[in-house]
């Protein structure tokens, strides 16, 4: 498909300023908590459904978004995701706290659109720089959701919860105003060209599978060590700062892996590589916390070598999606299955190792489950790049 210059640009703004709504939304919550629950009155017990209720609608709406862009065009669908997003984003700047949760509801079906469909779009409108798009709009998402955690206490200090959901909700209307221009930019048939398109089973796929365990293991491991990093620190000796030090360093080391996995992957035994380096970043990194003695040094780099493994697994399977089909239509199809299937088993991740640790008392434990799933992630990431596609010839489909 031939693309004018306006076009193109357009389209990498769109791809960049989505990416930066596909987290933000969800990371900018924890440091309102305190205020949330005494303005709206929400329960504790019920703080960390405002994480869950996400992950549950990636899982639920994956496979519905992936329908939807086969047979309307992932450009159009992308579009709509995109207007509910923004919905549940102003939805939440009500003080209500029914209209918290019916906001966060939309929130994660709109972030659902992004998640299965850019990875699509970049495939059939890039397919000459899928590795570069791929990096940008990951990066941004890492950055821009780091920089949410880090504002939204700020905003909330200086100013008040409703104007700090007011001020990030405009990267919403951004994201939306720009994918809208870049849109009307395509050619009408291009735009809207899986309208005769059939949904791909790629549940009949063994490799599809695969790709959706190794996605589940590592959204997995990324929830669940994000929610309780600080707190493992914290009973290991460190004080509440340099917990939350170290938990930063994990969630930002992952940047610079997101950037590079993409290109590494397009290099012969790239893929191969990027699979070992995220094992013994995750193994090498949690063997280190459990020797005994609070050095915070040594932590730094244990927090380093997961941060930077935990950023790799998540875009190596964005590179699944992509080299791992046959085209466009079939990387939705994946993309959906996959974070279906997936972030379902991610949503059980924190709560399971809360129950584990409260249950023994032992965050030992909690480690060395993270090398046993690391080790079977690394099992499914090889299985993974021994094969070629999900359907080896178009007769199999």
């Amino acid at each position: 498909m031939k693309k004018n210059h306006t076009s193109t640009a357009w389209l990498t703004w769109g791809i960049m300023l989505v990416g930066a709504n596909l987290r933000l939304p969800i990371t900018m919550i924890p440091p309102l908590l305190p205020t949330i629950k005494q303005t709206l009155g929400l329960p504790a017990s019920m703080a960390g459904m405002l994480t869950t209720i996400p992950l549950l609608m990636f899982a639920l709406a994956s496979p519905l978004i992936a329908k939807m862009g086969n047979r309307r065009g992932n450009e159009w669908s992308l579009l709509v995701a995109l207007v509910i997003l923004l919905a549940g984003s102003l939805l939440r700047i009500i003080p209500s706290l029914t209209a918290l949760i019916a906001g966060t509801l939309l929130i994660g079906f709109g972030i659902s659109g992004g998640n299965v469909l850019l990875p699509a779009i970049i495939k059939d409108q890039f397919p000459h720089a899928i590795g570069a798009k791929t990096s940008l709009y990951t990066v941004t998402m890492g950055l821009i959701a780091s920089l949410g955690t880090g504002l939204a206490g700020l905003l909330n200090q200086q100013f008040n919860m409703q104007i700090t959901l007011a001020a990030f909700s405009l990267v919403g209307v951004f994201g939306l105003l720009v994918w809208a221009l870049a849109f009307r930019t395509l050619p009408k048939k291009a735009a809207r060209q899986g309208v005769q398109r059939k949904n791909i089973a790629v549940s009949r796929s063994m490799l599809a599978w695969w790709i959706a365990l190794f996605f589940g293991l590592q959204s997995f491991l990324y929830y669940s060590l994000l929610t309780w990093l600080p707190s493992l620190w914290q009973a290991a000796g460190f004080s509440q700062i340099a917990a939350g030090n170290l938990a930063t360093i994990f969630q930002l080391s992952g940047m610079p892996a997101t950037l590079s996995i993409p290109f590494i992957a397009e290099k012969r035994h790239g893929l191969l590589y990027s699979v070992w380096g995220i094992m013994l970043g995750f193994v090498l990194g949690a063997l280190g916390i459990l020797i005994p003695g609070a050095n915070f040094g040594l932590n730094v780099v244990y927090a380093l070598l997961m941060g930077v493994a935990s950023g790799a697994a998540f875009a190596i399977c964005i590179v699944f999606f992509q080299k791992k089909t046959a085209d466009a239509y079939e990387t939705a199809s994946l993309s959906g299955f996959a974070q279906s299937v997936g972030y379902l088993f991610a949503a059980v991740g924190p709560v399971l190792y809360g129950f584990i640790q409260t249950a023994t008392g032992s965050w030992d434990l909690l480690l060395w489950l993270t090398v046993g799933l690391t080790l079977l992630m690394f099992v499914a990431g090889l299985i993974i790049n021994a094969n070629h596609r999900i359907f080896p010839s178009k007769a199999n489909r």
